[in-house]
């Protein structure tokens, strides 16, 4: 089950939003690879990098959130006109020319 769902979520993630995606999974594989490894350096780089990486994501979401509130809604027409419906109309067949 977690096989088929978290190449979705990639998928949807790098859609969505490419750089910061690529920059958290960046950030991930240097801290996996920093504390197998016993590198202090690569491990403390890949948190720097994935915790400033989900922090700009993070910050992203709120900027949206913020102007998705703020945002009015405008109607240009009205809900429902004052003027009756339109009558319907025949089509009148004409003959050819002879």
């Amino acid at each position: 089950m977690m096989t088929i769902l978290l190449p979705r979520f990639l998928r949807s993630a790098y859609r969505k939003d490419p750089v910061n995606s690529f920059l958290m999974t960046m950030g991930a594989a240097d801290v996996a690879l920093g504390g197998m490894s016993g590198h202090s350096g690569l491990l403390l780089l890949g948190i720097v990098v994935f915790g400033g990486a989900f922090a700009l994501k993070f910050l992203q979401a709120q900027r949206r959130s913020q102007d998705f509130a703020e945002e009015t809604v405008q109607h240009y027409l009205p809900s429902q006109t004052s003027q009756s419906e339109l009558p319907m109309l025949s089509i009148n067949k004409k003959r050819p020319p002879n």
